[in-house]
């Protein structure tokens, strides 16, 4: 949640049919955004079990972005 109201990021999630995450960051001030690098929103980052960045996703999420690029890495992941 980048730089939006949580309340607001909230109704956003539950008028696209409900929150699908496990956790959710919330980075009202940008500052944790500035940290990551972050250059384009939206940006969709997965995150190891040690806090490392796995994989980064610059721009919208789409089924197939989902599937070839962000499932695997997180397969992966769960395997280690």
């Amino acid at each position: 949640n980048y730089k939006d109201h949580p309340k607001a990021a909230r109704a956003w999630l539950q008028d696209m049919g409900g929150d699908p995450y496990a956790a959710i960051a919330v980075d009202t001030v940008g500052k944790t955004g500035i940290d990551l690098g972050v250059y384009g929103v939206p940006e969709t980052f997965v995150i190891g079990r040690d806090g490392h960045i796995l994989f980064r996703h610059t721009g919208a999420l789409d089924e197939q972005s989902m599937l070839k690029k962000i499932t695997p890495v997180i397969r992966e992941a769960l395997e280690q």
